[in-house]
């Protein structure tokens, strides 16, 4: 998809990933800390960035088993309606059968 200006959705992506990474770049750079606490700060962002996605991981999962669950139910319960549904369609092809039989034989 594009949009007025012709730029792509993912260009606009690229592009603040791109400027994320930039800016990370340029603020390491200029820290006013040592190597050493950057490391071990950039190792905390890391372990709680983790933590997030299992987070996250974890309940798209949970959604993912509930929307599998309730379409499950769903198709039980009307398993039979359908079911109902294909016997009665049957039945009238069947007795349409024997009506056009019938005026074959007439």
């Amino acid at each position: 998809m594009a949009d007025d200006r012709g730029c792509s959705l993912g260009a606009v992506g690229l592009a603040f990933v791109t400027g994320g990474l930039a800016g990370a770049a340029v603020a390491l750079l200029l820290a006013p800390q040592s190597g050493r606490e950057s490391r071990e700060q950039l190792r905390g962002y890391a372990r709680r960035a983790e933590g997030d996605v299992h987070e996250l991981v974890n309940k798209a999962s949970q959604v993912m088993d509930q929307a599998v669950d309730k379409g499950r139910e769903f198709v039980q319960e009307n398993k039979a309606v359908l079911t109902e549904a294909v016997e009665a369609g049957r039945a009238a092809m069947q007795r349409e059968r024997e009506r056009l039989s019938g005026e074959k034989r007439a």
